[in-house]
């Protein structure tokens, strides 16, 4: 582990301490500390939100755009993918590769976004997703015809949202660089890096 990582906490900060955190900051380390509140418990991007005075906002808005845009589970999990693979973030990675299979996203669709690999023969929506994420995170432009298979796979309204998902955990991906978010003690890499 690199000598700035605080060990309990996985990144460069320390867990705060409640006694250190106002009304707010408690409420929000109850949240973020109870059993299956989120895939990485306080050492992930809750640990390092709980420095933030905007945590609630912030939790609120992933929570929409996770579980209340209307995007399902599998949408969600390949869109997320896509956005970890683009970032290289090998702890968002790891967060969520277990998550998408256990909500449906067929292995082929994980190992094309993993690998780099062509999005040909895969589910319609996935490839979409896919293109969208490449294009946005790798080219910085999205095609037109990338964008119209986009909004006419989800509409304008849930294509939207998808794209808001998708920058949302970009953000959550600069801020896991930024602070060096290490694995789990003894969970390997998943995501090949480079």
């Amino acid at each position: 582990m690199p000598s700035d990582i605080d060990p309990q906490s996985g990144f460069r900060l320390p867990l705060p301490r409640r006694e250190d955190l106002d009304e707010a900051g408690r409420r929000a380390l109850d949240r973020a500390a109870a059993p299956g509140a989120n895939l990485a418990g306080l050492q992930g991007p809750a640990g390092i939100h709980l420095y933030s005075r905007g945590n609630e906002h912030l939790t609120a808005l992933n929570r929409y755009l996770r579980f209340e845009a209307g995007l399902s589970p599998h949408v969600r999990e390949v869109a997320i993918l896509i956005t970890a693979r683009e970032m290289d973030s090998q702890f968002e990675w790891c967060a969520h590769e277990n998550e998408a299979l256990r909500v449906g996203v067929a292995p082929a669709t994980i190992d094309a976004i993993k690998h780099r690999r062509s999005t040909a023969g895969l589910d319609e929506a996935d490839a979409v997703i896919i293109d969208l994420g490449r294009e946005m995170f790798g080219n910085r432009r999205v095609a037109p015809e990338t964008f119209a298979r986009a909004k006419q796979m989800f509409g304008p309204h849930q294509l939207v949202d998808l794209v808001l998902l998708m920058g949302n955990y970009a953000g959550t991906a600069a801020l896991l660089c930024a602070f060096d978010m290490q694995l789990h003690k003894g969970q390997e890499p998943l995501l090949p890096i480079p």
